[in-house]
């Protein structure tokens, strides 16, 4: 049978700690035998799609230049 989980309040100012300021992604609370072990943080970012008008067409693309235009 597993062991019950106890979360203090060290742990529960720890998990929060990760939490703050996440606006994408994730926060994974490892447990091994009824106790936390690690806290991974796993955070996205996400950049808008921009539209632009080229021969009456839309082209989608992201905010990243093109290859060539770095060169």
């Amino acid at each position: 049978m597993a062991k019950p989980l106890e979360v203090d309040s060290v742990w529960q100012a720890r998990i929060a700690e990760q939490i703050k300021g996440l606006q994408f992604g994730q926060v994974l609370v490892t447990v091994h035998d009824g106790q936390i072990v690690q806290i991974d943080r796993t955070e996205r970012t996400r950049y808008p799609l921009v539209t632009k008008k080229v021969d009456n067409f839309e082209e989608r693309s992201s905010t990243l230049p093109n290859k060539q235009d770095i060169s």
